[in-house]
C-alpha cells in the first residue's frame, strides 16, 4: 500500500527533506521511503520533489510511520502542515496544533497491518 505525505506551510522543501531524512532513519521503513519530483515543465530547469511516498506492507510498518510522523510533527517549530494519504483517505495535520497525531494518522493508515 502507497502511503503520500505532502507538506504545505512553512520552508516546505526544507521540512519535505527533514522528514524524508527522518523517515530513512526508521528500520522498518529503509528503503520503503522515495521522494516524488514533480513534472518538469518547458520553461524549468529541473522538477521538485513533491511529495514523499512510503511503500508499507504488513508487519508493523504502519505503527512505525504512525509513530515516526508523530515523534516528527511533535518537534518542528514551523507553521508546517503535513498531508498523509492513502488511496482515498486522507488526513492534514498542523505541526503546531497537534499534541498527538497518532489518533489521527492510525485512522488514515487503518488497515494496512491487517491479513
Amino acid at each position: 500500500m502507497d502511503v503520500e505525505i505532502r507538506i504545505t506551510g512553512g520552508d516546505r522543501a526544507d521540512e519535505l527533506a527533514s522528514l524524508w531524512r527522518w523517515l530513512q532513519e526508521e528500520d522498518e521503513l529503509r528503503g520503503d521511503v522515495s521522494p516524488l519530483e514533480t513534472r518538469i515543465r518547458e520553461d524549468e530547469l529541473g522538477g521538485a520533489v513533491d511529495l514523499i511516498t512510503v511503500v508499507l506492507g504488513s508487519g508493523g510498518a504502519a505503527v512505525a510511520l504512525t509513530q515516526s510522523l508523530n515523534t516528527w510533527l511533535q518537534n518542528r517549530y514551523s507553521d508546517v502542515k503535513v498531508t498523509i494519504s492513502v488511496g482515498e483517505r486522507s488526513v492534514e495535520v498542523e505541526a503546531k496544533h497537534v499534541k498527538d497525531a497518532v489518533p489521527l494518522l492510525r485512522e488514515v493508515l487503518r488497515d494496512i497491518d491487517r491479513p
